[in-house]
């Protein structure tokens, strides 16, 4: 946190280089462009494949073969959920946060792509609807669905709670869902476990301090995420313990709802010719 008081004096030129214009850090002009109108055309032939509802204050895995859809669906009230994606045959190829932060901006829409680790660094999952994409920045910066938090896990909980023991913590909901999705003992899933995409979420940084912030989300039954799987795909959803996260997270009295995730198959022949992202090209014997 920024002292309110510097103690460093004010140099001469401050003003001067605080007005230096920023640049962008990862110009995207050269990112290979998802093709919209093709993922238009498979949504008008959905049909749905199976679904699977996270509790409230659970998560719940699913399976998403590539070239289908999955849908996020808010469906009693308004409550936020936690995303991890994994390749359904590679654990160690999962959704990569910073790196989609640092190509996309700090919250995700329609035409977003969720990238993976390196090496991988391909898109896994294309956002093709977002329900919400009409709420953009508010007045106090807050914007929906953010790759700048983490999720809630029960280390920081125990650290700012001096010593509180907290077993629903979307960390904790996570490692329990891809254990039993895989057959792996939770000691050993918990590693897979990596940092969000904060579905449904309302959050910024505020303006003075540059902390981060949540408020109540503006999701409603009837509101729903929708991607594309550019790969094979497992992915595991927490229904926060906070609910839509207005006051608090990590918490049995925050009103909590379940979240719905639905799987869908487009028509087959609307896919010929279509081949999912390779992994990325570069050559690690040189630069290793």
């Amino acid at each position: 946190m920024k002292p309110d008081r510097p103690e460093t004096p004010l140099p001469s030129d401050a003003a001067a280089r605080r007005a230096v214009a920023p640049v962008i850090c990862y110009p995207v002009e050269g990112l290979p462009q998802p093709d919209m109108a093709l993922y238009r055309r498979l949504r008008a032939s959905l049909t749905p494949v199976s679904e699977v509802v996270a509790a409230p204050r659970e998560a719940a895995s699913f399976r998403v073969p590539a070239g289908h859809f999955f849908r996020i669906h808010s469906i009693e009230g308004p409550q936020v959920g936690d995303l991890n994606l994994w390749n359904a045959g590679d654990l160690s190829e999962r959704f990569y946060s910073g790196k989609t932060r640092a190509l996309h901006g700090t919250h995700l829409s329609t035409g977003d792509r969720l990238w993976s680790a390196f090496p991988h660094l391909r898109p896994m999952a294309t956002i093709t609807h977002d329900t919400l994409d009409w709420y953009g920045f508010d007045a106090f910066g807050g914007s929906v669905h953010d790759v700048i938090g983490t999720r809630c896990d029960p280390y920081t909980h125990n650290l700012l709670s001096e010593g509180g023991q907290y077993h629903h913590c979307c960390h904790s909901n996570l490692t329990r869902a891809l254990a039993a999705a895989t057959g792996l003992p939770p000691e050993k899933a918990e590693p897979h476990v990596h940092d969000v995409l904060n579905v449904f979420m309302c959050t910024g940084f505020t303006r003075d301090t540059g902390q981060y912030f949540m408020k109540a989300s503006p999701v409603r039954p009837g509101d729903y995420l929708e991607f594309f799987a550019e790969i094979d795909l497992l992915g595991a959803l927490s229904a926060c313990p906070g609910g839509d996260c207005s006051s608090e997270h990590s918490s049995d009295t925050a009103a909590c709802h379940p979240l719905k995730v639905e799987v869908l198959a487009p028509d087959p022949g609307l896919l010929k010719g279509w081949q999912g992202p390779a992994r990325n090209g570069y050559d690690r014997s040189h630069g290793l």
